[in-house]
């Protein structure tokens, strides 16, 4: 397929043998958009762990401090006792087996669901549909508590779970491209600190192989990783 002469100008604007710095990556990935909506900035880090074994499978939390820019759908499962708590706090969807009767039948039009420790035993047989579109609730990610109201703030104030890949690599939406560079910068480096912190000591040698900044349908910027102390 040819190539745009808009996006020609794209390209020529990112020096594919420069290492970025995070705020010059932050700055640059606002110029080179070319879609006409408001596009997601991600970032792809690849890491030297192998996630085939247990202690090395990362994943984890972080809250981002301006968001991703997008408004979480969220589904809370829980008993009656628990159900305005979460409707208060804002939770999109309320329930329990009405909801699991409706997942099994195929429906996950949400982006995070949230469940307390009572209910799991029922939530168990759904792991299929869940699980591949990492939906299923998990203690480590805080989507299984007894404080539903917190959860619900936590996800709709910008709260995201990460988790390693196959190949090694985490992908996250860290905002949007009509966020200010500084905004965007700011996220990325939380969420960078969060994959740091997660570190599991049996990692051996570089633990940060890469990291790459885009945006939807944009190239992308490949940061300098000795920007970042791991």
């Amino acid at each position: 397929m040819a190539i745009t002469k808009k996006r020609k100008a794209v390209n020529s604007k990112v020096d594919a043998n420069k290492a970025y710095t995070l705020n010059e990556a932050s700055s640059l990935v606002k110029e080179i958009n070319v879609a006409k909506f408001d596009a997601s900035v991600d970032l792809h880090v690849r890491l030297g762990v192998d996630p085939k074994k247990a202690d090395q499978a990362i994943r984890g939390t972080v809250t981002l401090p301006h968001g991703t820019g997008k408004t979480k759908r969220v589904l809370v499962l829980c008993t009656p006792d628990k159900e305005a708590a979460a409707k208060e706090a804002g939770a999109d969807h309320v329930g329990l087996d009405e909801f699991i009767q409706k997942i099994e039948g195929g429906w996950t039009d949400v982006d995070v669901i949230i469940a307390t420790p009572a209910v799991m035993p029922k939530i168990g047989k759904l792991g299929k549909v869940l699980g591949p579109r990492n939906l299923m609730p998990n203690p480590k990610t805080g989507t299984v508590t007894n404080d539903v109201a917190a959860a619900v703030n936590e996800v709709k104030g910008g709260k995201i779970a990460f988790k390693v890949d196959k190949a090694g690599i985490i992908h996250a939406s860290i905002g949007r491209v009509s966020f200010s560079p500084e905004k965007i910068a700011q996220n990325g480096q939380e969420f960078i600190n969060a994959i740091i912190k997660a570190k599991p000591s049996t990692a051996k040698g570089t633990y940060l192989k890469g990291i790459s900044m885009a945006s939807s349908m944009s190239p992308g910027i490949a940061l300098d990783t000795k920007g970042f102390v791991h």
